[in-house]
């Protein structure tokens, strides 16, 4: 491969990677990092919000939504729900108006606090969930088939690592 052909390979490489482009070799590696960690996530949930769109007709946010209580089956406070979910109560209220509407989730007072909502999957959100996880936990597993099991591991508890070293910084 001659040198301009190389050149023209490597421009449509960077042109692919996205955020990645700006790079410089001469670059910081934590910046380097940070950048292709930004790229890899925003790929692969685009990927994600596009098969659950595809296949499902749902969002990323109604998902997550149904992960949260699936997790919860004695359901959720509704400030709850948006803690768990890192969203505002208005997101989380809107959410549970169409969910509701769709038979997906019951809502209810808490007996202990008048004031509060506790929301809870139906049987048939439950099962819909349900169905919803096992897809997308295989399209997780496909999108990281690059990697191999030890690669995987590693690299958990390394990001691991920089969440506890930065919860330490934090406070």
């Amino acid at each position: 491969m001659n040198r301009a052909d190389a050149t023209l390979r490597r421009l449509g490489e960077a042109q692919e990677l996205g955020l990645e482009a700006g790079v410089r070799s001469d670059d910081h590696a934590a910046l380097k990092l940070w950048l292709r960690l930004l790229a890899c996530t925003a790929q692969l949930e685009a990927e994600i919000r596009r098969r659950l769109r595809e296949r499902f007709g749902v969002s990323l946010a109604r998902f997550d939504y149904l992960a949260q209580l699936h997790r919860h089956p004695e359901g959720l406070k509704m400030r709850e729900l948006s803690q768990h979910l890192m969203v505002t109560g208005g997101n989380v209220t809107g959410l549970t108006d169409e969910l509701e509407r769709d038979g997906l989730v019951t809502r209810e007072a808490s007996p202990g606090d008048r004031r509060a909502w506790i929301v809870r999957l139906t049987p048939e959100g439950r099962r819909g969930f349900e169905a919803m996880a096992r897809e997308h936990e295989a399209w997780v597993v496909e999108l990281f088939a690059g990697l191999d099991e030890r690669t995987m591991r590693q690299l958990y508890a390394h990001l691991g690592t920089l969440r506890l070293q930065h919860l330490e910084t934090a406070r």
